[in-house]
């Protein structure tokens, strides 16, 4: 039987809102530093974040290794920072990868843990057919309801049939789909195999295309069904790495698009000439001039400079910033202070640290 999600929490996740994944606060020694990861929660909250996604890319996959052993203490502080501080309800999405058997149990740690929906990632399965991967998904929404992910190939995603996202939009335990195809055709094909799937109603679509979500949540996708039926399906929220920073200004972006696709308000021109500034932006903490190699350094950096996190450490100490991303950084910020919450942080950050 699959397992679903609390009223209050359906409404949220289908009223759309942002969530930041989570980035991991290391120290020099590549620690956790539970001071600043719990500084990074605080963060989020404060921004208006409507949830947290933990132990997903941005969080780094290798929480994983039996040399780090993280997972469990990530997901748990995340989880208990919200579970104390926050005074309205907020989504714990917990990321979980890998075979069948390793993505239940990892399910099975977030239900512990108190998570209320995965983030399921098809990363590494490359060799999988795409029956294996619905089967899979299948078992995963017996644990917790599940968000389908549609990762982009430069980061370990392939690409995956319409047929693929009809039959996974058909497993009652798939609430929501993040795409993160970066790539028009695919975003598509999944949101007319949701409509299609007789289960539009019954799952959000979120963006996870950081290269261009602010086009994402704007636009109206209106599909045929045939037999003279149409609907229009809209992206309502979105689960980005991008949000893992300026995330105070991201909430409000996201607030102002919620009113401009309200026919009512004739805001939508002023809000389009912020589409390219954020691409822009995107690419330069993404780094997608390499190829996203420097996109978690990217996010840390952003971070660092706030005083939200001590340094850009990752895991893998060959992860660091790319040649020339620190600058184009620097450009950007100057470029678009617009899109910068510095201000909200430095108001707020002694406390967050406390």
């Amino acid at each position: 039987m699959a397992a679903a999600l609390s009223a209050d929490l359906t409404e949220l996740l289908h009223q759309g809102c942002v969530i930041p994944a989570h980035p991991l606060a290391l120290t020099p020694a590549r620690r956790l530093d539970e001071r600043r990861q719990h500084a990074l929660t605080r963060y989020y909250l404060a921004a208006g974040a409507g949830g947290l996604a933990v132990g997903v890319h941005t969080t780094q996959f290798a929480v994983r290794d039996p040399d780090v052993a993280l997972l469990a203490p990530v997901l748990e502080l995340a989880a208990r920072t919200v579970t104390t501080e926050a005074d309205r309800p907020v989504l714990l999405i917990a990321g979980a990868c890998g075979p069948t058997a390793q993505a239940v149990a990892e399910a099975e740690l977030a239900v512990r843990l108190g998570y209320h929906a995965v983030l399921l990632s098809p990363g590494g399965l490359d060799d999988w057919t795409e029956d294996q991967l619905i089967e899979r998904t299948a078992k995963v929404a017996e644990v917790l309801p599940v968000i389908g992910f549609y990762l982009q190939p430069d980061v370990g995603g392939r690409p995956l049939s319409y047929a693929y996202w009809r039959r996974l939009a058909e497993i009652p335990g798939v609430v929501a789909i993040k795409i993160a195809a970066f790539d028009r055709y695919a975003t598509f094909d999944v949101v007319r195999a949701v409509a299609a799937s007789g289960r539009g109603e019954d799952i959000a679509l979120y963006t996870g295309n950081d290269d261009n979500y602010l086009v994402d949540l704007l636009t109206p996708y209106r599909i045929d069904l045939g037999g003279e039926k149409v609907v229009t399906r809209r992206i309502v929220g979105g689960l980005l790495g991008q949000w893992a920073v300026w995330t105070r200004r991201a909430v409000e972006l996201h607030t102002q698009v919620r009113a401009a696709t309200d026919a009512s308000t004739p805001s939508l021109s002023a809000l389009l000439p912020l589409a390219p500034a954020l691409t822009d932006a995107n690419a330069s903490v993404f780094d997608a001039a390499h190829g996203f190699a420097g996109c978690v350094p990217g996010i840390h950096e952003i971070l660092r400079r706030q005083g939200l996190l001590a340094g850009t450490w990752c895991l893998d100490p060959d992860e660091r910033l790319s040649p020339g991303q620190s600058a184009e950084l620097d450009r950007v910020v100057a470029s678009y202070p617009e899109l910068t919450d510095d201000a909200f942080v430095a108001e707020n950050l002694d406390a967050w640290l406390k």
